[in-house]
């Protein structure tokens, strides 16, 4: 099975097109070091949980919306090697559209996949 990296983003709703066009130009970039896929979902019902949910994970703001997306690998080796040769050309001169203290990310070992 493959390998997957998994995000939660806070970016203002205002934003959304911005963010959009921000994971379109660097998707290339991760494809060409090897990921096979990437979804970006723009939170639309996100509900408030009773003791912890999307909205609490990334401390949302009243003008920002959740974003849920992952990314899958072939495996975690490729994963690795991508973020090392890219580390530098993403974190020079590059404007985030979102807060990244406030991201939540990890990479996971799928269990189940179906369909």
């Amino acid at each position: 099975m493959n390998y997957i990296d998994g995000f939660l983003i806070p970016v203002r709703t205002t934003d959304r097109e911005t963010y959009r066009d921000h994971e379109a130009h660097w998707w290339p970039s991760f494809q060409k070091h090897g990921a096979l896929s990437i979804v970006v979902g723009w939170g639309d019902d996100v509900p408030a949980g009773k003791q912890t949910d999307f909205r609490r994970a990334v401390d949302l703001l009243d003008d920002e919306t959740v974003v849920f997306c992952w990314m899958t690998w072939p495996d975690k080796e490729t994963r690795n090697k991508a973020y090392a040769a890219l580390e530098s050309e993403m974190t020079e001169g590059v404007e985030m559209p979102f807060d990244g203290k406030r991201m939540v990310y990890g990479g996971f070992v799928p269990i189940l996949q179906e369909g």
